[in-house]
């Protein structure tokens, strides 16, 4: 485990696995600790992958202001880990929440930007929120599985205000292609505590508004890929499609057959897709 010194002098905690070109990688959550990310299918075999840890969560120091949870804030951090790696441009993969950061760095700094592979990332920063209708048809085309009814009542009791880990244990079939016993195991591991204190601060009032933030982003000029599971309840395909159709010369791939965790459903697939992209 390594440490550099943000900013506001929050120490962050970064892992550095495998070896090649390095390739920043963000988890979600937010404030899911990055264990879940793993290798990322394989994907240390080609590329040394640098994964820090949420300010607040796992070793990263808990942050003397709350506020600087904030989806925008955070995106300081990974620029204070591009000065502390000494990288003029960062390979960026951000995943789900993580995107959500991504999307905020491109835009605050898209000089700094290698190639950016936004991965099953949160749209609503730019204006795309999934309607109820278009969330129910997601869930319903799920409906052949064997733990759908389990599964659907437990999304129902979450909406509910049920925030126990058993419920959402359940409710995660819907984030796979397979509900398998490596799926199964896979949906456990990175939730603790602390993402409460980071989810309090992450979607607070002060960041930039869609309209904002889709003329930063209309100002990158890297490649960057919308990569979604074709089985995603959110984001779906169709909310990706919207998002790459707002910033010409971005890239939209939908993995077959997979959820919002293709590394863990096709390994192969997406190794393969992110060495075409990245490298």
């Amino acid at each position: 485990m390594a440490h550099f010194t943000s900013y506001d002098g929050t120490t962050i905690a970064f892992r550095r696995l495998g070896t090649g070109r390095p390739l920043v990688c963000l988890p979600g959550g937010p404030g899911r600790l990055p264990d879940y990310l793993g290798d990322l299918g394989g994907l240390t075999a080609t590329r040394e992958l640098i994964v820090p840890e949420t300010r607040g969560t796992g070793a990263s120091a808990v942050p003397a202001d709350p506020a600087t949870y904030r989806r925008d804030r955070l995106a300081r951090d990974v620029e204070a880990l591009r000065v502390e790696l000494g990288l003029e441009r960062l390979d960026l993969l951000a995943h789900s929440a993580g995107g959500v950061v991504g999307l905020h760095y491109a835009a605050a700094y898209p000089e700094r930007v290698g190639r950016l592979v936004l991965l099953s990332p949160g749209l609503f920063p730019l204006g795309l929120e999934i309607t109820e209708e278009q969330q129910q048809e997601a869930i319903r085309r799920r409906s052949a599985e064997p733990w759908y009814e389990d599964s659907r009542a437990a999304l129902e009791a979450a909406g509910a205000g049920d925030g126990s880990a058993e419920t959402r244990h359940r409710l995660m079939a819907f984030f796979y292609g397979r509900w398998d016993e490596a799926a199964q195991a896979h949906a456990r591991v990175g939730f603790h505590a602390g993402m409460a204190a980071v989810g309090a601060e992450f979607y607070g009032p002060g960041a930039p508004d869609p309209a904002e933030l889709r003329t930063a982003l209309a100002k990158v000029t890297a490649p960057v890929l919308l990569h979604v599971g074709e089985v995603e309840i959110g984001p779906t395909p169709q909310q990706a499609a919207e998002a790459v159709a707002l910033f010409p010369g971005w890239q939209l791939r939908v993995h077959p057959g997979v959820g919002h965790y293709p590394w863990v459903d096709d390994p192969a697939t997406f190794t393969a897709t992110m060495r075409t992209f990245l490298d």
